[in-house]
Formats: C-alpha cells, sequence, structure tokens
C-alpha cells in the first residue's frame, strides 16, 4: 500500500505541490540527533537529488504552502515569522514578523481562503494557560522564563496561582508563584483584567497576502496544527489537546477536530471543546485537578463543541481532503512520558474521517514511523504521506532521534 517516493530527511513537517505537480518538503530545523539546525526547504525531482532551495530558517518550520506562484514559510523560531518566496528560493518579503513566541508551541502552518486571505494559527505558550516547570522537559524549548499567553478576548482572571520551586534563584530552596496569562514567578489577583491582543496566542488569525490588515478570527484553539478548507469553503482546524504535565496539567485529554467560525471561542484554557476542565473524565495523575482561570466566562462565546474527538495522545497533526470531503488526517503518535506518565502507544498512523457524521475510519496503520503532513493529488488520485521519521521521548527526559529518517510515502486510493 505504501509506496516510497524520497527519503533522507531530518525530521521534516511540511509538503506542498506547486500548479505544475513540483513537490516541495519543509524540514523542522530541529537539531535534533546531531542535526543541523535551521530550517530548510527542499524541491524533489524523480530522477536526481532532492535540490536545497532555502536554508537557515527560523526552526522549528511548521508549515509550507504554495499559492499563486510562491512558497509561504511558516518559521516557529524566535521571533517567528511567515516568509513568502519565490520557486527559486529567493525571499520575496517577510509577510508577517514577531509572532508570539519562545513558548510551548508555535506560529503554525498557513492556508489561504476563498477570499484570498492567509490564514494561520499560532500555538499558545504554555499547556493550559500557567507557565509551569514543565518547559525544562520540552526538548524544543528548555528555556525559562519563556513567553506567557495573549488573550484574543478580553479576560477577567479568578486569581488561581501555582506555587513551584524558582530555578532562576542560586538558591533551590526559593519558591515563586506564577497565574495565568502572566510570566513566570509573577501572581495574579482575583478579578484581574487581561486585554485582548493582537497578535494573540492560541488563535487562528488572518491576514492579506501581504500582512497588512491582519485580524483574529477565534480564540481558545490551544494548536491549531492543522488547517484546511473544504471545498464549500468551511475551514477546518486539527486542535491539540492539553497534556498531564506543568503547573495546571490535565489528563485524558483527546485532540479535536473543530469547524472554524469567526468570533468563536474553543474552550482552552478552562475547556476541553464545550467540557469544562474540571470535569472529572479530566482528573490528571501529576497534580491536583484544576480549577477555572478565567472568570467572565458568560462574558465570552459559548465554547465550541467538536466535530469529533480524536484518542488521546495520538497527536493529530494535519491533513488532506480527499475524493468526497473524505478527510485523511496524520496521527503523529503520543509523546509518553513527557504528555502523561504512562500509556499505550497510540498514532503513528493516518486515519479517515468521514465528514457524514465525522466518524473516525483505519487508512495506514502500519509501516510509519511518525506522520505529519498528508497531501492529496486529484490528477493522480493520490495521498501522499509526509514521516517525520525516528523520534521518541526518553523516560529520563529528553529525546533520541535519528536525523535522515523522514520519507515520502504515496498511497494511491
Amino acid at each position: 500500500m505504501l509506496e516510497l517516493v524520497a527519503g533522507g530527511f531530518s525530521f521534516p513537517t511540511s509538503l506542498a505541490f506547486d500548479a505544475a505537480g513540483g513537490m516541495y518538503v519543509a524540514e523542522s530545523g530541529l537539531p535534533f540527533g546531531g542535526a543541523a539546525p535551521g530550517g530548510r526547504v527542499w524541491r524533489l525531482h524523480s530522477h536526481s537529488p532532492h535540490e536545497l532551495l532555502i536554508e537557515n530558517l527560523r526552526a522549528p518550520v511548521n508549515g509550507l504552502t504554495f499559492h499563486r506562484g510562491l512558497l509561504y514559510v511558516s518559521e516557529g523560531g524566535h521571533p517567528a515569522r511567515i516568509s513568502c518566496f519565490d520557486l527559486d528560493g529567493k525571499l520575496q518579503s517577510v509577510v508577517l514578523d514577531n509572532l508570539p513566541g519562545p513558548g510551548n508551541y508555535h506560529t503554525n502552518m498557513a492556508v489561504f481562503g476563498p477570499d484570498e486571505k492567509l490564514y494561520f494559527s499560532q500555538g499558545a505558550m504554555t499547556n493550559t494557560g500557567i507557565i509551569g516547570l514543565d518547559a525544562y522537559e520540552l526538548g524544543w524549548l528548555r528555556r525559562l522564563p519563556h513567553g506567557h499567553d495573549l488573550p484574543g478576548y478580553d479576560l477577567v482572571l479568578t486569581g488561581v496561582n501555582v506555587e513551584t520551586r524558582d530555578p532562576l534563584q542560586p538558591d533551590a530552596n526559593v519558591r515563586t508563584q506564577t497565574g495565568a496569562f502572566v510570566p513566570f514567578g509573577v501572581r495574579t489577583e482575583p478579578g484581574q483584567q487581561v486585554a485582548a491582543q493582537l497578535p494573540c496566542s492560541a488563535a487562528i488569525m488572518r491576514c492579506n497576502p501581504d500582512g497588512s490588515e491582519l485580524e483574529l478570527v477565534a480564540w481558545g484553539l490551544r494548536n491549531a496544527y492543522g488547517l484546511g478548507f473544504l471545498p464549500d469553503g468551511r475551514l477546518l482546524a486539527v486542535d491539540q489537546g492539553a497534556d498531564d504535565r506543568g503547573s495546571r496539567p490535565v489528563g485524558n485529554v483527546p485532540d479535536m477536530l473543530f469547524a472554524v467560525r469567526e468570533g468563536a471561542w474553543y474552550g482552552w484554557p478552562d475547556f476541553i471543546g464545550d467540557v469544562a476542565i474540571t470535569d472529572p473524565r479530566y482528573q490528571p495523575e501529576r497534580g491536583a485537578a484544576p480549577s477555572f482561570v478565567i472568570a467572565n466566562h458568560e462574558t465570552l462565546p459559548k465554547p465550541e463543541k467538536p466535530l469529533l474527538r480524536f484518542p488521546p495522545h495520538t497527536a493529530a497533526v494535519k491533513f488532506a481532503v480527499g475524493p468526497a470531503d473524505q478527510l485523511f488526517v496524520a496521527l503523529f503518535g503520543d509523546e509518553v512520558p513527557m504528555t502523561a506518565p504512562s500509556g499505550p502507544r497510540v498514532g503513528r498512523s493516518v486515519v479517515r474521517v468521514d465528514p457524514a457524521g465525522w466518524s473516525m475510519h483505519p487508512f495506514v496503520q502500519e509501516g510509519l514511523l511518525r506522520p505529519i503532513d498528508v497531501r492529496f493529488s486529484a490528477a493522480e488520485g493520490a495521498i501522499y504521506v509526509l514521516d517525520f521519521g525516528a523520534f521518541e521521548m526518553l523516560d529520563g527526559g529528553g529525546v533520541s532521534a535519528e536525523p535522515g529518517t523522514g520519507k515520502v510515502w504515496r498511497i494511491v486510493i
């Protein structure tokens, strides 16, 4: 079923086709396993080596999109930006710069809508709104302090603060308290107001192709890593659920597929979709049950219900829209023990989602290491799957990763 198209990539994240069917692969630029730092974009050729088109991008590169003769690259590095290149790899413009970061998640992929606007997602700076010491456990972060979250809507806080040791002090016994939507080591008070900002984190935003007229589309998506439009113009997002880690851990949280509506709230950081984070089903193993950090739920839009909940820790990422609007979704797979104390190996596969009832079905269950992107070629009637490569979390912290193990696979459907 799987036909190898190309290999030898180091931790790629994004696959794109130009108008003539030419294929491009973006590598994240994460230096795992001794890989060279800095994001890269490769052009693939059928009977010759890959052509290095662009290099020294701000890692991690999370998105690569072809639109009207140009390549748009989402650079998650700090500061994060979206850049535009021609097909010879020449920089044409920096569309947006100084996007939120550094943080747990980054500026993600961009897509173009029927309105010719550029839509992109911005991940959260934290797991669930409060900066905690789990930052040290993230192999791509390992820094404190890092950026705090910036809300897309005006918030009133409950004043929840979490106490941790303060690694910024030479005395290991020094403790500090941190609240939501503030820097590490800063307390919040009940009734404290936090104004909406633009750009913000945990959001989907849009702008003109030249970066002008930036505006918020929707807020409260923790890490909408995958975006795509259906033929009828609806925007869909795959949002990655919160983890059992850090100062505000949450257990058994699914990734979710959402229809994105302008002006909606998608629940983060106080709801899992339309279910309160305080629900017993989300009791963590690594800490006390979370309480609300936002006090003005009644002034916010009602939290949106997902179209589909993926199994917890499958790490649903990008998707392609195939025939009959079927979605083919890459499941990157669990990152235990970082994201949860323990659990079965899940994901590492591609599933099909039927929009008639939004049900999930197996598609590719064997042969993939860490699928991360999926593209559909209507001309060939084929699905292309990009595999990130060998990458596993270690019990003692850090990762085991093998550069050069990323691949592109083809599946005729």
